[in-house]
């Protein structure tokens, strides 16, 4: 019996590690403001930075047992979990000083912070005394932030062995901190679907909208479209958009032998199909890359897109909760690459939501050619 249990403690532990943390997101409704003009997003904006200040300073006094054990890891790498804090308070002071200029509009959420310690400070106190107009807000945003910086540790946690988004593996890697305040990048991975799958309605709806997508597709769905649909469907369906690849099908480039030809196949069949909406960039799938894949990168003369804010749009979230948690994180972030999956019926009800919520709001669409060229940010 002491053989039984032992082994079947192991495999509940084991589930446990293995087990996805579900995405948070936060019902908007429980904040009482529309973001229907600049000072008021920025009011929103400095809000979620001290909600989510506020959760990363609590998260520093943990010891590793203890973060470990939240995090559902039994082995964590606590130096890059410290880099990744790092690099988000970094964030979090600047998003702060750009979110403070417009105080003289509307103060709410404005303290007299001139340095990062002092944000820290501020954050841990700052819920005591927000008044009660906001006070139905402040639990849900902390549970939120809770969550998501969770889903944000977890994959630094498990660095190197288990690459991901949350960290470059060389400078030339780009994830969305490098744009202007205020400016975000939609991107679309996963694609295309066969013809009448949601991509058609969602590339028609961005159009529409005269907006741009970059979306990264996989060279064997590619392929099988162009094969099943008339000559120059592919050009009329990616019209006035970008397109980037995600090798020949979605598989992990980690340990992949063969992810070498994955993305020559897909980098060659895109340029033959799509001449005029190619664009140089790779989004490995899951964010999953090998770390000494730079020069191979340099070679075919591309970048690797990562992002900075997953509309979770492929789990069990709502059309509706994917773009509110996509909003929050907004918010937080003030700019960054945005990713939905296109071959999925959520991304363009998402993708409007989220437009009608924010369409006052003073935000900016990143050109996606000129992202590609380098020529955005500061």
């Amino acid at each position: 019996m002491r053989i039984v249990a032992a082994l079947l403690a192991m495999l509940l532990g084991l589930a446990a590690q293995a087990a996805p943390m579900p995405p948070a997101s936060l019902d908007r409704s429980q904040w009482p403001e529309q973001l229907d003009s600049p000072p008021l997003f920025d009011v929103a904006s400095r809000a979620e930075i001290l909600s989510f200040a506020r959760v990363l300073h609590e998260s520093e006094l943990l010891d590793d047992a203890a973060l470990g054990a939240r995090l559902g890891l039994r082995q964590i790498n606590l130096q890059k979990i410290r880099a990744v804090r790092a690099q988000m308070w970094q964030r979090l002071w600047q998003g702060y000083q750009q979110a403070q200029r417009s105080c003289e509009q509307d103060a709410s959420f404005c303290y007299l912070v001139e340095s990062m310690s002092e944000l820290r400070s501020k954050a841990a106190t700052f819920a005591s005394d927000v008044g009660t107009f906001y006070t139905g807000w402040v639990e849900p945003s902390y549970q939120f932030h809770v969550r998501y910086l969770d889903e944000q540790l977890r994959k630094a946690a498990l660095l190197p062995q288990t690459s991901s988004e949350i960290e470059r593996l060389s400078s030339g890697e780009r994830s969305g901190d490098e744009l202007n305040d205020r400016m975000f990048l939609l991107t679309f991975a996963g694609g295309p679907g066969p013809e009448g799958s949601p991509v058609d309605a969602l590339t028609a709806y961005l159009r529409k909208q005269r907006l741009q997508g970059t979306f990264f597709v996989l060279g064997s769905r590619l392929q099988q479209r162009r094969d099943a649909t008339p000559a120059g469907s592919l050009a009329r369906l990616y019209g006035g958009q970008c397109v980037g690849i995600q090798g020949w099908e979605y598989r992990s480039h980690a340990q992949w032998q063969g992810w070498q030809d994955s993305i020559k196949r897909a980098q060659a069949r895109v340029q033959a199909d799509l001449p005029g909406q190619y664009v140089p960039l790779f989004r490995p799938p899951y964010g999953q890359r090998r770390a000494d894949g730079e020069a191979f990168m340099a070679s075919q003369q591309l970048s690797v897109s990562l992002w900075d804010i997953d509309a979770q749009d492929d789990t069990a979230l709502t059309a509706e909760a994917s773009a509110q948690r996509v909003v929050t994180l907004m918010l937080l972030w003030r700019k960054g690459v945005i990713q939905f999956h296109d071959s999925l019926p959520k991304a363009q009800p998402a993708l409007q939501w989220l437009l009608q919520h924010t369409a006052q709001s003073g935000l900016g669409w990143e050109d996606c050619h000129d992202y590609a060229a380098g020529e955005s940010g500061v």
